[in-house]
């Protein structure tokens, strides 16, 4: 039968993102500080068995092992020069696991630096980095893009930008968020609002939240002030969430997350009602969060 228009499915109803990649990585062996990202050469059996757990959990869409795949980020690992061979490995892996009927979206994350005057970073580098990524993803077929955890929305208008530059397919855009005395704010200082007006005016398909330093109730607040700014606007663009499992705790250095995939899954379905029709888990999240979710909403 065949993918619809990505376009054409998120304005169906529910949309169903997948869970945590790094999680599902280290539960399988890997450790923290590895190139994950270059595991789409070493181990790509490793990655489309987690994409597959995904899409029989019942998502309908998986998001590419991809997140820090920008020459930037791999630097620090020694493959700068391999964006485009990882990033269309990832792209490839992805779509064995989702097949002809689900979707695929290309995963851009943070570049890990800071855009100058805070930081050495540039505008025509960092343009440069996302346009090199973004256009691997494109051309080895992707459905759409998700750009994620992002803190500073100079950044994150300069990634959705590199992406329109290649393609005209979907772009999902989403930050991170803590809470604090002056409510939700991003690690730059961002909140609601600006978020919302800046993306709308880019011409975005979806604007959301993930990961950050929430609890579950603090997620479906935040749902609920990005579906106010929304309406403020009078903009009718689909709204993205993503939380992880709640707050971790540490245990012996680690970050252990234990909310249970029936309250994640509640979590889910009050985010929902909030006006969130596409949702999906980030840190903590495994295949067994999304199919109570899935089971609970659909």
């Amino acid at each position: 039968m065949g993918r619809k228009d990505l376009r054409k499915k998120i304005q169906e109803g529910i949309f169903f993102l997948d869970g945590a990649m790094g999680t599902q990585l280290i539960s399988h062996g890997f450790g923290v500080g590895i190139c994950t990202e270059y595991l789409n050469i070493e181990k790509p059996e490793v990655v489309l068995q987690i994409h597959q757990s995904y899409i029989e959990a019942g998502s309908d869409a998986v998001i590419t092992n991809t997140f820090g795949a920008n020459s930037y980020s791999l630097k620090r690992h020694g493959h700068s020069d391999e964006v485009a061979k990882v990033n269309i490995a990832a792209a490839g892996i992805a779509r064995r696991a989702a097949g002809e009927e689900k979707y695929v979206l290309g995963n851009i994350g943070p570049t890990g630096r800071m855009l100058e005057p805070f930081g050495d970073m540039t505008v025509a580098g960092c343009k440069k980095v996302f346009t090199e990524q973004a256009r691997a993803l494109a051309d080895d077929g992707v459905d759409g893009f998700m750009i994620e955890t992002m803190t500073d929305l100079n950044e994150l208008a300069i990634a959705i930008t590199a992406v329109k530059t290649v393609c005209t397919l979907p772009v999902f855009a989403s930050l991170a968020y803590d809470y604090g005395p002056k409510g939700f704010r991003t690690m730059m200082g961002v909140d609601v609002d600006s978020t919302v007006s800046q993306l709308v005016s880019l011409g975005v398909d979806a604007v959301g939240f993930n990961c950050g330093s929430l609890t579950l109730e603090n997620y479906i607040q935040l749902a609920s002030q990005y579906a106010k700014s929304l309406s403020k606007l009078g903009a009718r663009i689909q709204l993205l969430a993503e939380p992880n499992a709640g707050l971790p705790e540490i245990e012996d250095g680690q970050a252990v997350y234990k909310v249970l995939p029936e309250d994640f899954a509640e979590a889910a379905r009050e985010i929902h009602s909030a006006g969130v029709n596409i949702i999906g888990g980030c840190c903590g999240t495994g295949p067994e969060h999304i199919r109570a979710m899935v089971e609970k909403l659909r």
